[in-house]
């Protein structure tokens, strides 16, 4: 009986406890009369029909229309949607500070949405009064007029929502003043003038869509809005620079603008991008290709401009591209295969009025496209275009129309560049060639630069250099499993990857030992990207790593090709039936200066101080030479992929105190011995081991043919002829001067290399030497 009693007085408290929660829910009379008000307001909408016989309107069942939100006895979110889109609802000759009076009376409305019910007129400051306001969305209405500053006092608000009314004026510059707003949307108005600056500091702004406005000039700096992920500013009159953006954008429209300059490389840096539409602009310059690779581009529209570039089949695309638009520009070549195979699963591709081989959709003639890119081509802004000094002029006059005059003024222009400058110009990544250079430094970096656009061509074969996403990396590894670990040192580890196409590479990964955010890459891996020649192991690509923030940095991973078979070392100091005849060896020497002559010449500036060894030359199934292992920024500022060897011991305290102007020596001193070990066939392992063999080869030289061969492998005696073991004995002593400034220079080396295969072959019939010289080189290669 006693547990009978327990249970009835169990239940009788729950049920009395239920029902004081009930009542508390119930919303006060003055909310209730509030909320009937509203309705006689906004002209009995279709949306508030249920309000009809309501006696607690918290309880009333949410629809796409109508929702009120309650918490304990006020009411914190309404929203009301019209049921026509356009039609006014809001009778005219009511006063609209009246309704937003109104919801001042809700003390802890959070939430008010208002859309598509047919409100008119200047939003009222009444507006101000709603002091708990969190969101606020006005959408697809009449209103008119500037937006209030009174809102700049809601430092709750996180949300803004006026598309679709009739807002005119500049967008405040108090909107920067809201601490904590997340969105702001303002599409489909009237707005004109020029974005605020005070937009670049809205830390916490997430969502900013613009579109539809008439809004003009440059874009304020957006780098520091680190959380923004979706920028809509299309169908404007933006313009004419192309904007500065945060790395973690997804959303990028800029379309129908009035962007005139070229695409800044720091865009296809924004791994985070999945939608790029910058159409119907006038952009100019060259198209990046590897924007059709970012790890996460789904969608991406370039059509519309003036972009120029040539497109190989070769380029990579993100398997996850579902459409791309690349019409109407001025692009050359072959549209990519990715591209193609993309189309032929129904992907949307659109190619058309650009100068491509492909003809399936309507191409101009390649006359067309390399007319209207002369045309268009870009001119940096704000420089002056002053006259010479009058000093100058005089001087050329005086010289006349002679070759000689010209070149004599080009050079001192080149000089004089650096006092009298042309205007503000901020320098590209990438330096000029005349950047801090005398005049005999110029004119050899001039003429270093006649190889680069010849020199490049030799890597055409591999892939694009492009972005690579982590979950390839992890695919391609097996999740970094240790059966694909090559090595492993402090600072990273290396893995071999195979990716699902079949294709092998060597993945290195960095581990950071500062944060740092990707900005603090772009230069180094643009330089990476441009090392691409055919006897260097070259790079493929990159990927990031970040850490939970999305900004910044934990690893940095570079992919490259990947090479297994043997080292010239195996090959020419190795087991007897695996050397090399001498005239392969030679093949082998030229190739890999060829490999230093691009290291120190393909990009300016060159690449030198690479602590070459003879293990870090790998030789392919068909004896051609790839050098393994070279100065990469990247690297060796976070720990350097070279290991220890001849070239690194017991010099690099020499080396770090011969200064700039020899830097490209020391890599001729590593040429020495590898020479050395090619000669004599067998390993050096230390400098004291370098020391002794020179001074040997230097005594040889002095003796007749039979002393020079009995010190040379024994392997190549018979093979060999004196003349060229001969002069590759002067060209490796030469190299290992102990004076950086007597040392030869990479063309005179590849000059000799060639006379010895040469003379070889004068002797006796040679093995086909690797490549013909270089036509520029001649029996006097060093520069004037």
């Amino acid at each position: 009986m006693a547990k009978l009693k327990a249970a009835c007085h169990f239940h009788l408290l729950l049920f009395l406890f239920l029902l004081s929660f009930h009542l508390s829910t119930q919303l006060p009379p003055s909310q209730s009369q509030s909320l009937l008000q509203i309705l006689q307001l906004l002209n009995y909408p279709q949306a508030l029909t249920s309000f009809d016989n309501v006696t607690d309107f918290c309880d009333i069942e949410s629809t796409p229309s109508l929702t009120i939100v309650c918490y304990e006895d006020d009411i914190t979110q309404l929203h009301i949607v019209g049921d026509v889109v356009g039609r006014p609802t809001f009778p005219q000759n009511t006063k609209i500070d009246l309704l937003f009076s109104t919801f001042s009376q809700f003390l802890n409305l959070k939430v008010l949405s208002l859309v598509s019910l047919g409100l008119e007129g200047p939003l009222p400051p009444t507006v101000g009064d709603i002091f708990s306001l969190e969101i606020l969305n006005l959408s697809l209405n009449s209103l008119h007029g500037s937006i209030p500053e009174v809102l700049s006092s809601l430092k709750s608000l996180q949300f803004i929502n006026l598309d679709g009314n009739c807002f005119s004026g500049n967008i405040p510059s108090w909107i920067g003043s809201l601490p904590v707003l997340t969105t702001l949307s303002l599409q489909n108005n009237s707005f004109n003038g020029s974005l605020p600056d005070s937009i670049t500091h809205m830390w916490s702004l997430r969502i900013l869509t613009l579109s539809r406005n008439s809004l003009s000039g440059n874009v304020p700096n957006l780098t520091n809005l680190t959380n923004l992920q979706v920028l809509e500013l299309g169908d404007n009159l933006l313009g004419p620079q192309f904007p500065k953006l945060p790395k973690r954008l997804s959303i990028l429209v800029l379309k129908n603008n009035t962007f005139r300059s070229g695409i800044p490389a720091e865009l296809g840096f924004l791994y985070h991008l999945e939608k790029v539409d910058i159409s119907s602009n006038k952009l100019v310059g060259p198209f990046l290709a590897s924007l059709l690779a970012l790890p996460s581009i789904k969608y991406l529209n370039i059509g519309g401009n003036r972009l120029t570039g040539l497109l190989l089949q070769n380029t990579s695309c993100n398997s996850d591209l579902t459409f791309a638009n690349l019409s109407s520009n001025l692009l050359i070549g072959d549209l990519p295969a990715c591209l193609q195979q993309l189309e032929s699963k129904n992907g949307d591709i659109i190619y058309a009025g650009n100068c491509l081989s492909n003809q399936d959709q309507k191409q101009h003639p390649l006359k067309f496209c390399h007319n209207e890119a002369l045309a268009v081509s870009i001119r940096p802004h704000n420089r002056e275009h002053r006259q010479p000094p009058r000093g100058v002029m005089t001087f050329l006059r005086i010289l006349g129309g002679s070759v000689a005059g010209i070149i004599v003024f080009a050079l001192m222009f080149l000089t004089m560049r650096r006092t009298y400058k042309m205007g503000v110009v901020k320098e590209p990544s990438t330096r000029f060639i005349t950047e801090n250079s005398s005049v005999t430094d110029t004119a050899k970096q001039l003429y270093d630069a006649k190889y680069i656009s010849q020199t490049m061509k030799l890597g055409t074969s591999l892939p694009p250099y492009r972005t690579f996403s982590l979950d390839e990396l992890k695919e391609a590894t097996n999740n970094f499993d240790a059966s694909t670990l090559i090595s492993e040192s402090l600072d990273g580890q290396i893995f071999k990857g195979v990716f699902t196409d079949g294709s092998v590479v060597t993945i290195r990964s960095l581990t950071l030992r500062r944060r740092q955010t990707p900005q603090t890459f772009t230069h180094k891996l643009e330089l990476i990207s441009k090392l691409r020649h055919i006897h260097l192991i070259s790079a493929l690509g990159h990927c990031y790593e970040f850490l939970p923030d999305g900004l910044t940095i934990s690893r940095v991973f570079l992919i490259f090709e990947y090479y297994q078979y043997g080292t010239l070392r195996s090959h020419v100091s190795g087991l007897q039936g695996q050397k090399l005849s001498w005239t392969k060896r030679i093949s082998a020497a030229i190739e890999t200066v060829k490999g230093v002559q691009f290291l120190h010449t393909g990009i300016v500036p060159g690449v030198c101080s690479n602590s070459l060894k003879i293990t870090d030359i790998l030789l392919d199934q068909d004896l051609h030479v790839k050098i393994s292992c070279y100065n990469l920024p990247i690297v060796v500022e976070h720990g350097g992929m070279m290991t220890s060897g001849v070239s690194s011991t017991g010099t690099k305290g020499k080396r770090q105190a011969m200064g700039v102007n020899h830097r490209d020596k020391n890599d001729v001193y590593d040429i020495g011995a590898i020479l050395l070990e090619i000669i004599l066939g067998r390993q050096i392992t230390s400098q004291n081991e370098v020391h002794v063999s020179r001074d040997l080869l230097q005594v040889s030289l002095k003796t007749d043919e039979i002393a020079r061969k009995s010190i040379a492998d024994p392997a190549i005696r018979k093979g060999c002829s004196d003349d060229s073991l001969k002069t590759m004995m002067e060209i490796c002593l030469r190299c290992l001067h102990d004076k950086p400034a007597d040392r030869p220079s990479v063309e005179d080396i590849l000059w000799n290399l060639h006379f010895a295969g040469q003379v070889q072959g004068s002797s006796r019939d040679q093995n086909q030497i690797s490549q013909d010289p270089p036509a520029s080189l001649s029996p006097s290669p060093e520069m004037p």
